[in-house]
């Protein structure tokens, strides 16, 4: 009996390399209308100069194409794993390249000792940061799904403003967390978030359910909406 064949990183670089600057995938970007796959910053990058897909030549949007782009996360954690050390490589690249930008705009010098105090600065932001800052960005309408037969519907109501903006990458449980603050409902008290009637998992993402719901549903309407409502146990 053969034993299975081993495979390389390099057996699997032309999914995981990007056509633009021929490196790893760095924040992979797809393009919805063709589905090619380039690193965030090389199709932003491109889409200032040209609407048009930059591999096959479609046109993306007449006007507009960063609309027509979504992050790839799962592909993002696939290439991490099939190559050692890339994650903490781009992390360290980030920093490095955000504390250069600090260092010119505060007008610093970049020695050991204002390195040190920048860095023990962004240490003392007790953790509230926009870690998603730089991605793609979501409208969603969070309506109340009111039903007379539930008690708790007194409980659970609409919001004062039920429109807001956030990452794609925001977690349906994340939805939950922020409903639940407004809301000021007790912290074991759980909700359902649903998209076109059909409840939503915890950890599916604002992007997730666009693209599997919302739009492939021949929902064209923006924004995006959810509703939820007091959890109904059906066991």
């Amino acid at each position: 009996m053969t034993s299975p064949r081993k495979h390389l990183v390099k057996d699997f670089n032309h999914f995981i390399t990007c056509y633009v600057c021929k490196g790893y995938l760095i924040k992979p970007t797809t393009v919805t209308e063709c589905l090619h796959t380039f690193c965030k910053s090389c199709i932003v990058q491109h889409f200032e100069d040209s609407n048009d897909c930059p591999k096959c030549g479609i046109q993306v949007h007449e006007t507009n194409p960063l609309e027509m782009l979504r992050l790839d996360n799962t592909l993002e954690e696939i290439i991490f794993k099939l190559v050692p050390g890339l994650r903490e490589k781009e992390q360290q690249q980030e920093i490095e390249f955000w504390r250069s930008r600090k260092s010119k705009e505060n007008g610093e010098e970049d020695g050991p000792r204002s390195k040190r105090s920048r860095l023990d600065a962004e240490n003392d932001d007790g953790g509230d940061g926009d870690y998603h800052r730089s991605d793609p960005q979501i409208a969603i309408c969070l309506d109340c799904l009111r039903n007379n037969s539930l008690v708790e519907e007194s409980v659970v109501r609409g919001l004062m403003k039920k429109f807001i903006r956030c990452s794609t990458r925001v977690t349906v449980g994340t939805i939950k967390k922020f409903l639940s603050l407004k809301l000021k409902l007790p912290s074991s008290y759980e909700l359902d978030v649903l998209c076109n009637g059909e409840i939503m998992g915890k950890d599916h993402t604002m992007e997730f359910i666009y693209m599997t719901r919302w739009r492939l549903r021949g929902e064209t309407d923006y924004p995006m909406v959810l509703e939820y409502r007091p959890r109904i146990d059906f066991g």
